[in-house]
């Protein structure tokens, strides 16, 4: 199996695309642009979601369900904000079919026209923002703290799987506050989140830093974003979270009394991740043979093959991996016990490094004779013979160790790709030949930031928040800077 993957030194882009074809992870659908997440795909999503639901809720959150389809009229209200989507949105005209009359099948009636057009929701500010105008009275009325789990389109002309469909999945948090100062730590306390889980779940170092003006979200005052490496040294945008002042507030006509009786408009914040995550997943530790899945997120964490040539053999070896799959699963890893009789134990070995599969232990007539099990790491891809009796106790701690060692793999790539440049000809020479992320100093202005990526195609990704002011020249104006920030070329 994996020989039908594109080596990653031959082509990284195809690689990816086969892997996630391959693995079984998703496909292109009969609408363009459009996905479909096949079953052991959207397990791994499954596991994202369930993880990261559990945060926003112990940070105080709950979600809700808001309306596919935002009326047109909305978008107009916060100027920035339309600009931004204009042209990425699907458009809802009719609200009727009907035969046609030459009999060539269906065609939309010309009668049925929408008095008003509804978009198809591309992100919900302006549908949310218009719902808590009825919501939000007073400060008791404070903070409030919204999520939602839903499907967005924005329409794409050149789409990849999980990087940038038309329709993807994802959790956009939107939240009002009585004051700029519980906003503004909402937003930070939501990247903190976003790196925390990047780095403890998907075992995916990330640097947390604020957008430029350029980069920020449409009707954001500022944008917060967490960027990762993947092994092609290009930078992955994998989360944000927005302060957006008062200006939605304002837009929808948000208003509340605070404690001593004045009106004043509520302040904001809205953040999101979304299916990008598995690519990122993917791009991020996967190699030429599949799948390197980080234990806390693999749908199966450890499966037992059993090798065996008479149904006697079979039996006996299912009792010795019935026993390991229940003490192991008593303990919350989940296993599969993989007993097929239509493939062989070497097909089924490389299905498995295929799907990443952290642990595989295979069992024969000889491991019964001496009470072991062959265990083999999917990351490193090493295996040794254990005794079973200790599979209770080594096979958690391995897991653990998978975790880790997936995680400082990735760290170590990362930290060994962030260059610094002085000067324009050191800069063009990194991102051109080495990749990776280029810490330079720029002058602050857009003018300088667009040009930057028209010349060479990388963009700033974010000014890193633990960077602290440094004195010296732009790269390519030679202009006064007192910030370095992180440049790379981008998915």
């Amino acid at each position: 199996m994996a020989k039908e993957i594109t080596p990653r030194s031959e082509d990284y882009a195809q690689w990816y695309n086969d892997l996630v074809i391959k693995a079984d992870l998703a496909e292109n659908s009969a609408v363009r642009g459009c996905m479909v997440i096949k079953p052991y795909g959207f397990a791994i999503w499954e596991k994202i979601q369930a993880q990261l639901d559990k945060m926003f809720k112990e940070t105080g959150h709950v979600n809700a369900y808001f309306p596919l389809f935002i009326p047109k009229s909305f978008f107009s209200r916060e100027a920035s904000h339309v600009k931004e989507f204009a042209k990425e949105c699907a458009i809802v005209t009719h609200y009727r079919l009907k035969n046609d009359p030459d009999g060539k099948g269906i065609i939309v009636d010309e009668d049925a026209k929408l008095e008003e057009e509804l978009i198809i929701r591309p992100t919900s500010e302006t549908i949310i923002w218009n719902t808590y105008k009825g919501w939000i009275q007073s400060y008791r009325d404070l903070p409030l703290l919204i999520n939602q789990w839903a499907n967005v389109v924005r329409w794409e002309m050149r789409t990849r799987l999980f990087l940038r469909t038309t329709e993807f999945l994802w959790q956009e948090g939107h939240t009002a506050h009585a004051t700029k100062e519980e906003a503004v730590e909402e937003t930070k306390k939501i990247i903190d989140l976003y790196a925390r889980f990047a780095e403890e779940f998907m075992a995916m170092p990330v640097i947390q830093g604020v957008k430029t003006e350029n980069e920020r979200f449409a009707g954001a005052v500022e944008t917060y974003s967490i960027e990762a490496m993947m092994q092609d040294g290009k930078a992955l945008q994998s989360g944000t979270s927005h302060f957006l002042g008062q200006n939605f507030a304002k837009a929808f006509d948000v208003k509340f009394l605070d404690k001593t009786g004045k009106l004043d408009y509520v302040w904001a914040t809205s953040w999101g991740v979304s299916t990008r995550l598995m690519g990122a997943l993917i791009m991020a530790h996967s190699d030429d043979h599949g799948l390197v899945l980080p234990p806390r997120l693999a749908p199966i964490q450890v499966v037992i093959v059993p090798i065996y040539r008479k149904e006697e053999e079979l039996n006996k070896i299912s009792v010795v991996a019935g026993e390991i799959r229940d003490k192991l699963t008593k303990l919350g890893i989940s296993v599969k016990y993989d007993d097929r009789d239509t493939q062989k134990p070497g097909w089924k070995f490389a299905e498995y490094e295929m799907r990443g599969v952290p642990i595989r232990i295979a069992i024969g007539p000889r491991d019964l004779e001496y009470k072991t099990a062959e265990v083999a790491r999917r990351d490193i891809l090493k295996k040794e013979n254990l005794p079973v009796d200790t599979l209770e106790t080594t096979i958690p701690a391995l897991l653990d160790e998978i975790q880790e060692q997936i995680y400082r793999k990735a760290e170590h790539f990362r930290d060994t790709h962030i260059f610094e440049a002085g000067s324009w000809d050191e800069f063009c020479d990194i991102i051109e030949h080495k990749g990776g992320f280029v810490k330079a100093h720029w002058d602050g202005t857009t003018e300088t930031e667009l040009l930057i990526k028209e010349k060479t195609k990388a963009t700033i990704r974010c000014i890193p928040v633990d960077e602290p002011p440094s004195e010296g020249k732009c790269i390519l104006t030679g202009k006064p800077s007192h910030q370095r920030v992180i440049f790379a070329k981008a998915y």
